[in-house]
């Protein structure tokens, strides 16, 4: 069995009386998304700066790539690209600058540096604008040279710790794409923060979820998703419904059936797979509907069942607090 991508066991960090970090035990795969949730203040960026060697641990242990952080952590930084969420980039460079001197950095050939910017120029939507000054950038085109910077090198993992936040929308589904490419044309492991709950749905093959420093659920979204309750298929009919309870009740997979006035509520664990025979059991039954609508369980209802909040309430202190506490 491969090694896992990145590795921790009984990881704490504390800052004076507060835990940062409380025991975390967890496994990426090679070649996983893994998205890693949790409020303002719960631990995601210390957890990122532990593994990229900005933190020592106070205990427990953490692995990248086999390679201890603390003991070894000039192997480890020389297989991981990191975009943290602050954007640091000179904007007296241009685009091209600023690779070229990343790729100095790490060592690079000026062969290797022009092959890797023509493979970047391919990945990275920023066209013409990468020989242009950094200072006209727009604060989307920030972001993905930010990232074009730590692919520089090729990077085995790379950690992304909010990449999309304060991004409009357009901006934010063309990091998605280039995110999705890295995985899938280069096999790239990515360890993603993030608080767009759809972000991580929509990305991460895993999520893992931190509260007050501790990992308090792991899982496919899917998985997670259903852990907290049944899909509902909601029903709005015409007119009356006499016999479609009692026929929506036989339908296998369904668990149960309220009615009330002109709604009908059929909980199923699948509602996607009975949809269509809840039409046909209504029209057999000659019951007139209105429509018919699914409603499943969301990262929110999961976020909120394990951490007792919801992202984006505001009740938490910036991630920025751990590390100065």
């Amino acid at each position: 069995m491969a090694a896992p991508a990145v590795a921790t066991r009984g990881l704490t960090r504390r800052f004076g009386d507060v835990h940062a970090l409380d025991g975390i035990d967890l496994e990426v795969s090679s070649g996983e998304i893994y998205g890693f949730l949790g409020p303002n203040g719960a631990g995601k960026s210390t957890l990122i700066r532990v593994l990229c060697t900005l933190l020592v641990p106070t205990s427990g242990s953490a692995e990248v790539r086999g390679f201890d952080v603390v003991a070894n952590r000039h192997e480890v930084r020389l297989r991981i690209g990191v975009a943290l969420q602050d954007v640091a980039l000179d904007p007296k460079q241009t685009g091209v600058e600023l690779l070229r001197l990343q790729g100095r950095l790490y060592g690079l050939t000026g062969a290797e540096i022009d092959q890797r910017l023509a493979e970047i120029r391919q990945l990275i939507d920023l066209g013409d604008a990468l020989n242009r000054m950094i200072s006209t950038y727009s604060g989307g085109m920030k972001r993905r040279l930010d990232l074009a910077a730590a692919l520089v090198h090729n990077p085995d993992v790379l950690f992304l710790d909010e990449p999309t936040s304060g991004l409009d929308p357009l901006s934010r589904l063309k990091v998605w794409s280039e995110i999705r490419r890295l995985n899938d044309e280069y096999g790239m492991t990515i360890f993603l923060t993030t608080q767009f709950l759809g972000e991580a749905d929509e990305l991460a093959d895993r999520v893992g979820i931190i509260n007050e420093g501790r990992l308090v659920a792991e899982g496919t979204p899917d998985a997670l998703k259903r852990s907290v309750g049944t899909d509902v298929v909601v029903v709005r009919l015409e007119g009356g419904r006499d016999g479609a309870l009692d026929a929506l009740r036989r339908i296998p997979g369904v668990q149960s059936v309220d009615g009330s006035g002109d709604e009908v509520l059929v909980a199923a664990l699948d509602g996607a797979a009975i949809v269509g025979a809840v039409a046909v059991a209504l029209s057999e039954q000659q019951v007139a509907v209105r429509d018919i609508t699914l409603r499943t369980a969301s990262l929110d209802d999961v976020f909120f069942d394990v951490t007792g909040a919801r992202i984006g309430e505001g009740e938490f202190p910036p991630d920025g607090a751990e590390a100065s506490a």
